[in-house]
């Protein structure tokens, strides 16, 4: 297992570390995101965005439709189980959808089981832009 804890002291810096952490993945990859409402999830995710080469600016929050995907290098699969039980949240087949690309699900807490090697993200607002972002690859 490897841990980084990063401070990071803007968005721009939350997303340029999801942007070199995107460049380090494989087709197949599970990203884990948590953190509370405002933390800089998306932020993160629109990092991955640029680091797979789509699109930064496509990148929303997919609370209402679920899972949304951005064209890159590899296909980007971006999940919010915000308003979903578990049950709900294993039915969405998430570990089929990325084989071909990268999945980062946002309240993956939410998941009723980790995917074997998933990445784990846990964002923490530190106030302001700040945040301390701890990532683990098991």
């Amino acid at each position: 297992m490897t841990r980084r804890v990063v401070v990071t002291e803007s968005e721009m810096d939350t997303m340029e570390l999801g942007a070199s952490l995107a460049e380090s993945l494989a087709p197949g990859s599970v990203v884990l995101l948590e953190g509370e409402l405002g933390a800089g999830k998306t932020a993160f995710v629109r990092g991955l965005a640029n680091g797979v080469g789509a699109p930064e600016e496509d990148v929303s929050s997919p609370t209402f439709t679920l899972v949304q995907e951005y064209r890159g290098r590899l296909p980007l699969l971006h999940a919010d189980l915000y308003r979903l039980s578990g049950d709900e949240a294993d039915d969405l087949g998430l570990d089929e959808l990325g084989r071909d690309g990268i999945v980062a699900i946002e309240w993956a807490a939410k998941l009723p089981r980790k995917p074997a090697g998933a990445i784990e993200v846990l964002i923490e607002d530190l106030g302001g832009d700040r945040r301390r972002i701890t990532i683990e690859r098991r």
